[in-house]
């Protein structure tokens, strides 16, 4: 185990040779790898998710006590607490509740909502079993976020919302998205799958639409292994959304709901959360604030370092936001300022032993099923090409995440980019 003595005496060890560091060969030319520490160690230092003996416990005691369903109710006061909002619903994952969220908007046919291309098919295929029209708007190219500028230029009179998704676990611009909805008569809905617990101006994302979601499933920042929750502004939107996925619910509404008359039925699907899942997500939660402080510490460690070498830059984050990781550690690599290619700099790292990959993720607008009119009502609107997502998928590499204390770990990742740029010139030479 590392203490605080040992990573200072590291720490200084390593800074009293970094030029020796930098100037041995590289790693592709028989030098000796920066990295050092063995893979089983670098895997547990990177491991994802991380449940504790007392998660799993939890999950034991919940199969004996036979209270399976109390685990539900319990996650879902917990979840209007930390996000401070008056309605949520678990659901079985992040696609039920996209789904369950376009069924409360209760939209006509023909309905255009504004969608980014950077994202999961989640986000945007549901939205065929109600007649609705995706519009794709590009990323941003500084964020990977959605482009509201983007989103200004293909506004209709049909376009009735937008669900923007805050892409790796950085908030998007929602004060002025709020604004923008307000003025044009949208309904906010937000994809925030990927960042539960991120904040902007102390607000948590999820909580500034009328609607919003989130996923616990295995690679998310709150893993439950499968899971989703949604979040509603209003008593009608909840009672929708939950009756259209839980068959139960709907005999606990009010009297005066017209939704209660469904308790029979509800409306098909079955979408509530595995009581299990439940128990997972509830003690994730109660630990999410300072398992978010440890990984976000740990990449300003290493960005701070790495973001001094030309040509890397990061997420572009606003001061008044809270971001979380999802996934990965996002850098954007400019090929003409660093002076070698992306493919020459991933080879590079990844024999001195880094972690690193190109940080490609799916353009929705360019795939079959958007582009064939028989799984649509309405047609979606395609457009030919969108930059923002493309400038993205050029430039983004993805680091893993430090999920537990890391110091060893940080500067030998650290020291490899380092000897990498010193050898710009000859890597210059494979691109």
């Amino acid at each position: 185990m590392s203490t605080r003595r040992t990573f200072v005496a590291g720490a200084t060890v390593a800074a009293a040779a970094p030029a020796a560091r930098r100037t041995e060969p590289l790693a592709l030319n028989q030098g000796r790898p920066a990295v050092s520490l063995p893979p089983d160690r670098h895997a547990a230092l990177t491991k994802w998710p991380r449940f504790a003996a007392a998660d799993q416990q939890a999950v034991l005691d919940l199969l004996e006590n036979n209270r399976y369903y109390q685990e539900i109710p319990l996650l879902e006061q917990e979840e209007k607490q930390f996000l401070g909002v008056p309605f949520v619903k678990a659901h079985c994952n992040g696609t039920s509740a996209l789904m369950s969220m376009f069924f409360a908007l209760d939209l006509p046919p023909g309905s255009e909502i504004l969608v980014p291309s950077y994202t999961a098919s989640a986000t945007i295929a549901p939205m065929r079993f109600f007649g609705l029209v995706p519009v794709f708007v590009d990323a941003d190219p500084r964020t990977c976020c959605f482009d509201l500028h983007h989103a200004r230029k293909v506004i209709t009179p049909q376009t009735r919302a937008m669900v923007p998704q805050h892409a790796w676990g950085l908030p998007c611009d929602l004060d002025e998205m709020t604004a923008f909805c307000r003025e044009r008569g949208l309904i906010l809905c937000e994809d925030a799958a990927q960042s539960h617990g991120a904040t902007l101006q102390g607000k948590p994302t999820g909580a500034w639409g009328a609607m919003g979601i989130f996923s616990y499933q295995t690679s998310k920042v709150l893993p439950a292994i499968e899971g989703g929750l949604g979040m509603y502004q209003k008593q009608e939107y909840f009672e929708r959304a939950a009756a259209f996925g839980d068959y139960t619910l709907p005999a606990t509404f009010p009297a005066g709901s017209p939704y209660r008359q469904y308790h029979d039925t509800g409306f098909g699907p079955k979408f509530r959360i595995h009581p299990l899942a439940a128990a997972l997500a509830r003690r994730q939660l109660a630990k999410h604030p300072a398992t978010i402080q440890l990984v976000n510490r740990q990449v300003r460690q290493l960005n701070d370092r790495l973001l001094q070498l030309p040509g890397l830059s990061e997420q572009r984050r606003r001061k008044d936001m809270e971001r979380v990781h999802w996934a990965s550690n996002i850098l954007f690599f400019d090929q003409a300022k660093a002076g070698f290619s992306k493919e020459a700099l991933l080879k590079a790292l990844q024999a001195e032993g880094v972690l690193a990959a190109a940080a490609s993720y799916p353009e929705q607008h360019r795939f079959t099923l958007y582009r064939e009119a028989r799984w649509w009502h309405h047609a979606p609107r395609i457009p030919d090409v969108l930059p923002g997502c493309a400038e993205v998928n050029r430039k983004a590499i993805r680091l893993p995440l430090f999920t537990s204390e890391a110091p060893e770990l940080i500067e030998q990742y650290a020291a490899a980019f380092e000897k990498v740029w010193a050898h710009r010139a000859e890597l210059a030479k494979l691109s």
